[in-house]
């Protein structure tokens, strides 16, 4: 629903609160003048512009969390929490005051409304074309603050290697059932050879400290493969059973037809699995392939976004964007990645990348949750 039809719902009360927020001049007493001059004073471009270049940090990571997701409504304890999670303050009492003064705001400035019927008037929804104008106005703001620069000379594109290795693992697991250590992992000779026939090389994991968080068996396997291992666990396509890794009904017909993955369902796993340790990743992805349809130094990128970022145990918020995010937003073949002469790493998302993010959507109820322990 949009903003029209929500401010034809409202009652007159909450539409003086809103005309009063914007300085509406126009009769108090008749709702058709209350909501041409809210209309107007919302759609226009300079008022949308200030208020997104006022908002706080807290702000914008709480706006964030409703921008990029198609739930229907948002309870107060829902928008509360959310809110919560978005303030920094020193105390419980303060955050709680806070996270209460800022949905009360957002009611006042018609960006949140209570629904019209019995069984949604208890919830809080976002016009959607309203989500639109701050979501640009929002990518307006950042864009100020990005260094663009010219073509580097060499850069790194992966395109469908994801695609490709995930259907290689398959392929790989399809000719022997692959013997498991006592604790389900695979053996390192084999590991070893698997990693190696794979199109972009990785190094088995060492001895490491902090390696949780980011997948199952991310403790024990690379990034990336850690990552393609998770994803056709959850999809089904093999077992970890008495001692052994075999495929499944599912993914021995994915290695006889040759069926390749979609990028789209890869990169909403990757989206379910990463949201528990970075809640806020579906608007930071959303970001970063925006912001850098042109080439776009990683040093800006990092300045820009690294604020919004809560970081997650010895993860920085650098870390966190950097490796979690861009590189492997990399490794979906969604961004590419260069050294330029001058302006040293930069990024450019590509075509794939742009196709892919404005359609996925993911709630909260999809998050993959993982157990969180210091090791």
């Amino acid at each position: 629903m949009n903003l029209a039809d929500m401010l034809c719902y409202a009652d007159i009360h909450q539409l003086s609160k809103i005309a009063a927020h914007y300085d509406c001049e126009c009769d108090g007493h008749s709702k058709n003048e209350l909501i041409q001059s809210i209309l107007n004073a919302i759609s226009r471009k300079s008022n949308m512009d200030r208020f997104i270049e006022e908002m706080s940090l807290e702000d914008i990571r709480f706006v964030a969390t409703l921008l990029f997701e198609n739930k229907s409504g948002y309870s107060l304890e829902e928008l509360t929490a959310r809110a919560k999670q978005a303030t920094i303050l020193s105390t419980k009492e303060s955050m709680s005051d806070t996270s209460r003064e800022m949905i009360v705001l957002y009611k006042h400035r018609g960006w949140l409304f209570n629904g019209f019927s019995e069984q949604t008037k208890f919830l809080f929804r976002v016009p959607q074309d309203l989500k639109l104008k701050i979501s640009q106005s929002l990518e307006n703001r950042f864009r100020a603050q990005l260094h663009y620069t010219d073509e580097p000379t060499a850069y790194r594109d992966e395109q469908t290697l994801m695609v490709e290795d995930i259907f290689s693992y398959l392929r790989f697991v399809s000719k022997q059932d692959i013997a498991l250590t006592s604790d389900g992992t695979i053996y390192k000779r084999t590991l070893q050879g698997l990693l190696e026939s794979l199109s972009v090389k990785e190094d088995p994991i060492g001895r490491v400290g902090f390696r949780f968080g980011y997948g199952r068996r991310y403790r024990e396997y690379p990034d990336r493969f850690s990552f393609i291992y998770d994803y056709c666990y959850y999809h089904d396509l093999f077992r970890e059973e008495n001692g052994l890794l075999h495929l499944t009904e599912a993914g021995l017909l994915r290695v006889h037809t040759a069926q390749k993955e979609d990028l789209g369902q890869i990169f909403r796993l990757w989206l379910r699995l990463y949201k528990g340790p970075i809640p806020n990743i579906l608007p930071l992805a959303n970001w970063v392939i925006a912001l850098s349809k042109r080439w776009v130094t990683m040093r800006s990128l990092l300045a820009c976004l690294c604020p919004l970022i809560k970081p997650y145990y010895y993860d920085t918020s650098n870390v966190v964007l950097e490796s979690r995010v861009i590189r492997m937003l990399m490794h979906l073949g969604m961004l590419q990645i260069g050294e330029h002469p001058h302006d040293g790493i930069v990024v450019r998302s590509t075509a794939n990348g742009e196709k892919v993010v404005k359609g996925i959507r993911i709630g909260e109820e999809e998050t993959i949750r993982l157990p969180e322990k210091v090791i």
